[in-house]
């Protein structure tokens, strides 16, 4: 049986905002990254049931790069987004929010490579990561 991981973040944005900059493209790619040595180059988003998302991972200095990638299982808008990865692990992301802060909570399927502390640092630096772009550009 797999390990559920959470992280959690509240994002000092309305929900409609932290779903906009959670979502899109143009957006993702400023944030989905769990250092500074690495960037989000490219992001493609299909948000629907059925739908594909891709988006590349690479270290700046190119020595190191993968797709992290799925197919969405359920779409509420401003509430819910479920996936399965390309490694048929699942994820779950729920919003919870007012017209002045969001909640965001993540529970994802560790994998077996990694220590689940790794998995869980990794993850919630991108959460981190997210919260801090989102915020700026409030």
């Amino acid at each position: 049986m797999a390990t559920n991981i959470i992280i959690e973040a509240t994002v000092n944005v309305p929900v409609e905002k932290a779903w906009e900059y959670f979502t899109k493209p143009e957006h993702i790619t400023n944030w989905n990254f769990a250092s500074d040595d690495w960037h989000s180059p490219t992001a493609e988003n299909d948000l629907r049931p059925g739908g594909k998302f891709n988006y590349r991972m690479e270290a700046r200095d190119e020595s190191f790069g993968f797709d992290f990638w799925g197919v969405y299982d359920a779409v509420e808008e401003h509430k819910l987004i479920e996936y399965t990865l390309g490694d048929d692990r699942k994820v779950k992301i729920v919003f919870s929010g007012n017209d002045k802060t969001t909640h965001v909570t993540e529970v994802f399927e560790a994998e077996n490579t990694n220590p689940v502390e790794m998995q869980k640092g990794g993850w919630q630096a991108i959460l981190n990561n997210y919260k801090k772009y989102a915020e700026s550009k409030s």
